[in-house]
């Protein structure tokens, strides 16, 4: 077998259409708050990115020993989840089915532990290639869990609901458009 080591991350796609996902149903909250609520709006935002930006860092990283699944070390400290199997340990991949119609399938080693595969990363292709050649497990079953067009789909959603909330934004600014008053009393 040829020398590797290789990284593996998530998929711009995957990860650009969820950040937008996030800040497309964020970033309105603070106006759209009770004032009370502004300020505390205004500090979990930025916060919650970074922690939607941690939970879409994971990386796999490959070598000529073993596979690794986990975070790099700036957000590592926090989000502690991970796995890592020598070659020689894995024995099979587990299908297993979604409720939403998908497959997962999960690593078995040969001490009968189980650990997800991941499949939403760039370069998909060129990582099962390189796992079932260090591994010798067949991986020509294995699909993305989600095709390409439904990230496209949400990316082209997400884009049109940040656009209108900026031109609602600056409508608000220019004094086009206003928020109604709050209940009184």
């Amino acid at each position: 077998m040829e020398a590797m080591d290789e990284r593996f991350q998530i998929s711009p796609l995957i990860r650009g259409t969820l950040i937008g996902v996030y800040l497309a149903l964020v970033l309105p909250l603070p106006l759209i708050a009770p004032a009370g609520l502004r300020p505390l709006l205004l500090l979990a935002t930025p916060i919650g990115l970074a922690l939607v930006w941690a939970l879409l860092s994971e990386e796999v990283l490959l070598n000529d020993q073993r596979i690794q699944v986990g975070y790099p070390r700036w957000c590592a400290w926090l989000l502690r989840r991970g796995w890592q199997l020598p070659w020689q340990e894995i024995s099979r991949l587990i299908p297993m089915g979604t409720s939403q119609g998908g497959t997962v399938y999960y690593v078995s080693s040969a001490r009968q532990e189980h650990y997800l595969l991941p499949q939403r990363l760039d370069r998909f292709n060129d990582f099962l290639a390189r796992f079932q050649a260090a591994s010798g497990v067949d991986t020509s079953q294995v699909q993305r869990l989600t095709p390409p067009w439904t990230y496209q789909l949400l990316a082209v959603l997400a884009t049109l609901m940040l656009t209108s909330e900026l031109v609602v934004f600056g409508a608000m600014r220019v004094g086009w458009l206003t928020l109604p008053a709050g209940p009184p009393g």
